[in-house]
């Protein structure tokens, strides 16, 4: 199983869970059994037919033996999915029982942190403990006088100590592309270093109708995964400056019910019904595959490392939109659920354990096919099966660069230092 080759590649608690070793081998014996069954109902059939197959199927279908195109995930892949997000709901507490709360971290008195969504929930925990721990720290966000009575409620909390918070805010609106490129434009415009991005800012509008940003793409896909894409790019020369550094997506378990369909990434060819959890998942997936593209392009040398990071199931304001019954559910079950201050503890992890960047590279130098991916206990594991498909991931990355408004050779011009055009603004770079 995928799971396998990171417990031989990581050196700092590699160790696979047993119980779900256990639960993927029964289900991968499940699929064979059923792979073999319909191996012989062919066959089967095949010799009660005639002897001369048509020139159709020598040639691999009446398109000239191209392949066909995958629309779905396949069923085995769906059952495995929601088996992995089952396991991980019932047993993070478990897994994760090693893992301090809060997660001990390392002085960072020199790191600048760029955190989104960090008015609440996981991003609010995160930016606190890294401006605790003497990092300086940039909220990204939406609603800048929240951001600003947060740090002075910080403040407050450590007056006693005499520690001087080094925090401060940045309007960031991932719902605007424009948004984006100015705040990155104001950023690099500082000609400042920059050793951590987290993309931790999402959406997960349950039970909601389909919404269009104004950019004209569906929300889940802009905000999660659009948006995310976009600022880390046009990051890159600050990230450059303060290498080695990092680039840390939070993701979810959910990507591994996901699937994307790179001629139809907005879901509005109406091909298929739109739900939420169908958007939801298809954007965290499409993130993977993005980031693992990403991972695979940068030069070892630029020292840039990419991860994306799952929080467990969390208890957090990305369910403020769930239907109310569920929402009830959530406080009746809070021995699964972990906190806010729990969730961040993985993506932490990822952001400041100095093993992490020699996992990244070690991946790189191996060729595994998918970016590193760090579990809620902080441990790596690997992304769903669909998320290895390097053929797919090319394509959403190249999708991905068209609908953000960057040219193909971006990644390349921008390592290089040279100015990048994007389509929503006059000048990037």
């Amino acid at each position: 199983m995928f799971t396998v080759h990171a417990s031989r590649c990581l050196g700092f608690g590699g160790r696979i869970n047993q119980t779900r070793i256990v639960l993927e081998l029964l289900i991968l014996s499940f699929s064979f059994r059923c792979s073999a069954a319909r191996f012989m109902t062919s066959s089967v059939a095949a010799a009660g037919s005639s002897s001369s197959p048509p020139p159709s199927a020598l040639s691999g279908g009446g398109d000239g033996g191209r392949k066909e195109r995958k629309e779905a995930l396949g069923w085995i892949e769906w059952f495995r999915g929601w088996c992995a997000i089952v396991w991980e709901f019932l047993f993070q507490r478990i897994a994760a029982s090693h893992v301090e709360n809060p997660l001990p971290l390392p002085p960072l008195e020199d790191v600048t942190c760029i955190v989104t969504g960090a008015t609440s929930g996981i991003g609010l925990e995160i930016a606190r403990q890294l401006a605790e721990s003497g990092a300086h720290v940039v909220m990204a966000v939406r609603r800048p006088n929240l951001a600003h009575e947060l740090i002075q409620k910080w403040q407050n909390d450590k007056s006693e100590s005499g520690l001087l918070l080094n925090v401060e805010v940045m309007e960031l609106d991932l719902l605007s592309l424009d948004s984006i490129v100015r705040f990155a434009e104001a950023w690099n415009a500082r000609n400042a270093p920059l050793h951590v991005l987290i993309n931790n800012a999402g959406i997960f509008s349950i039970g909601e109708p389909q919404r269009i940003s104004k950019d004209g793409y569906e929300e889940h896909l802009q905000v999660n995964h659009l948006a995310p894409a976009l600022l880390s790019l046009l990051l890159f020369p600050s990230l450059l400056r303060g290498s080695p550094s990092r680039i840390v997506n939070v993701n979810s378990i959910m990507h591994c019910v996901g699937f994307v369909d790179t001629e139809d990434m907005n879901m509005t060819s109406r091909r298929r019904k739109f739900t939420s959890l169908a958007a939801y998942s298809n954007s965290k997936l499409a993130q993977v595959k993005f980031s693992s593209i990403l991972h695979k392009q940068i030069p070892a040398e630029a020292g840039i490392s990419i991860m994306c990071v799952s929080p467990g199931v969390v208890h957090t304001n990305v369910a403020r939109d769930l239907p109310k019954i569920v929402v009830a559910a959530y406080h009746l079950i809070p021995y699964f659920i972990f906190s806010a201050l729990e969730g961040s503890r993985s993506t932490l992890f990822a952001a400041t354990d100095p093993q992490v960047p020699e996992y990244c590279a070690l991946l790189k130098s191996d060729e595994w096919p998918v970016c590193a991916y760090i579990s809620f206990d902080c441990r790596p594991t690997n992304p769903s099966e669909e998320a290895h498909n390097l053929e797919t991931s090319q394509l959403v990355w190249d999708k991905t660069l068209e609908l953000i408004g960057l040219p193909s050779d971006a990644l390349g011009k921008l390592i290089e230092g040279e100015p990048v055009q994007c389509r929503y603004t006059s000048k990037a770079q």
